[in-house]
């Protein structure tokens, strides 16, 4: 399989909550603060926002440093990008994610709301209508051979594994309940029809869920 389509680092809390109900521009996650779900990246050497040297090695190292390996496109839903919904109100707003944003690849947002691509830095993002399969298409072209990976949020994984479209999958359950929102899943085990599944816990305290297609 020459380019995989791949989930890298996505959090859910212990009951599969991956993010927040009441997102809002000032509160990207929803009802709840993203540090407690992310601490373990954050605390990471190779975390790609680190201002300071510093920070950990070892298992959780390891998983922050693999997020962008041989990775050449991404796809993400229009609930990461940013938190409007409906027609584009403001095209001078250009997501939560900077001037650098940290994907540093081409980047398709799903939206049933085009809009011109833009570039910033050496991230272009491309505002793409169509179901998973179209948007892959393009996504694999543009990747030139590397590997897709699925951002998210959780409607976007979700919309892929019921299209049948991921090869791997790395989700990180965070010990702490969330008890709303959008919802990963009840149990990983509802995915192990399709997919393998190592679960491998770390010192930091979150369990690290391998997936890979059988």
């Amino acid at each position: 399989m020459s380019q995989l389509v791949r989930v890298q680092n996505f959090n859910v809390s212990s009951d599969g909550v991956g993010a927040g109900e009441e997102q809002s521009l000032e509160r990207p996650f929803g009802h709840d603060h993203p540090e407690r779900m992310f601490a373990w990246a954050g605390a990471t050497a190779s975390w790609p926002m680190r201002t300071d040297p510093g920070g950990s090695r070892g298992l959780d190292d390891h998983f922050t440093r693999d997020y962008d390996r041989n990775i050449g496109a991404e796809i993400m839903g229009r609930n990461k990008f940013g938190p409007q919904r409906g027609p584009w109100r403001d095209h001078e707003w250009r997501g939560w994610w900077g001037d650098e944003p940290p994907f540093r690849t081409p980047v398709f947002v799903m939206t049933h709301h085009v809009r011109p691509s833009f570039t910033l830095s050496d991230t272009t993002f491309h505002f793409v209508d169509g179901d998973p399969a179209t948007v892959l298409d393009q996504a694999r072209r543009a990747a030139q051979g590397k590997d897709v990976r699925l951002g998210g949020g959780v409607t976007v994984i979700r919309e892929f594994l019921e299209a049948d479209l991921v090869d791997t999958m790395h989700v990180v359950v965070s010990p702490l309940k969330l008890g709303a929102g959008l919802r990963l899943w009840d149990s990983p085990d509802e995915l192990l029809d399709r997919f393998h599944l190592d679960v491998v816990p770390s010192p930091s305290g979150v369990t690290h869920h391998l997936f890979w297609r059988k």
